[in-house]
Parts: structure tokens; C-alpha cells; sequence
């Protein structure tokens, strides 16, 4: 018999070389599978995150939004009360009676500044710029310069409109009339 008419039986070298030419045992096939499992599942997991991930961002957004829109809400509220008392004040010169309408005026309105005085103090809101003061170029404007021989020079003499901060930040310079020697 010649060696080419005999079959062949699997030797493990023919075993070695079935599996090189791309035939793969059944456990290969079960972990190959468990594997592309693995990946499916990884792969709805991250798309799961990711969608969960932008709803959150877009969540948030919305929610930044909203306070940004009604964020002087508060300040507006507090604010009211004011109003109020200057529209009783009005209503009350209107119709006084046996009283001087000069003095109920004043009333009204010392009764307005003291509420508008406490608002500002409540809101972290400072006034400066006094007469006397020396002049700060970071928180006064010079409108006008004057000549006071008492006063050093400068000095604040006259208050156009005083400065306000907010939480230390100036929101509006103080208007004066500084001494120029």
C-alpha cells in the first residue's frame, strides 16, 4: 500500500493544523459567545449611561434656567412692603384731616426711607460717600471741584448721589464735589 492510499487518522498534528486553518473546538465557540454576550451587554449598559448622563445635563439646564429667570424674585418681594407705605403715604396726604398735611407727608415718607434702610441692610447693600471723606478714585466720581480753605484737600464737601456695594462689589459710584486747593 502506498502512504497515499491509506486514511489518515486525527493525530494531533492534524488536530493542531484544523484548528490553525480556522476550526474551532466547541468550548472555543462557548467562550466566543460568552464574550460577544459580554460586549452586548457593556454596550446597552454605556448607551444606558449615556442617555441617563444627558438627561441630567438637560435636567440641570433647565433648572439654572428657571433660577436664573425669577433670580430678583426675592429682592422684589421685599421691596413691596416700600411701595406700599409710599402709596398710603400718598393716600393719606390726600385726605388728612385736622392734621397738617406737611407733617403726615414727612411721616410717610421717614416711615419709606427707614423701610428702604433696612431693605438695603437685609440685602447686603451699602451707601458711602459722605461729606468729610476723603476722595477714592475705586469709589467716588469727582463732578465738581470747589475751594474750602477749612477743608484739606481731597475732601468730600457735597454728595450729588452716594455709592452703593453689594457684597463688597461697588454697584454705583458715589457723584461728589471734591476740595481743590
Amino acid at each position: 500500500m502506498s502512504k497515499s492510499s491509506t486514511p489518515k487518522k486525527n493525530s494531533p498534528k492534524t488536530s493542531k493544523k484544523n484548528k490553525a486553518n480556522g476550526v474551532k473546538s466547541p468550548q472555543k465557540k462557548e467562550n466566543l459567545k460568552d464574550l460577544k454576550k459580554q460586549i452586548d451587554l457593556l454596550e446597552d449598559k454605556y448607551l444606558r449611561l449615556k442617555a441617563e448622563f444627558d438627561n441630567f445635563r438637560r435636567r440641570k439646564s433647565e433648572e439654572i434656567s428657571k433660577i436664573l429667570l425669577y433670580d430678583g424674585e426675592n429682592i422684589l418681594k421685599s421691596f413691596l412692603p416700600i411701595f406700599d407705605d409710599l402709596q398710603r403715604t400718598i393716600a393719606a396726604s390726600e385726605r388728612t384731616s385736622g392734621k397738617n398735611p406737611k407733617e403726615s407727608i414727612k411721616e410717610g415718607l421717614s416711615m419709606v426711607n427707614n423701610k428702604l434702610e433696612k431693605f438695603l441692610e437685609n440685602n447686603n447693600i451699602k451707601r458711602f460717600g459722605s461729606i468729610g471723606d476723603l476722595v477714592d478714585p475705586e469709589l467716588h466720581d469727582a463732578m465738581m471741584t470747589k475751594y474750602d480753605e477749612k477743608k484739606e484737600e481731597n475732601t468730600i464737601l457735597e454728595v450729588f448721589e452716594n455709592g452703593f456695594t453689594y457684597r463688597e462689589k461697588v454697584i454705583r459710584h458715589a457723584k461728589v464735589i471734591v476740595n481743590k486747593k
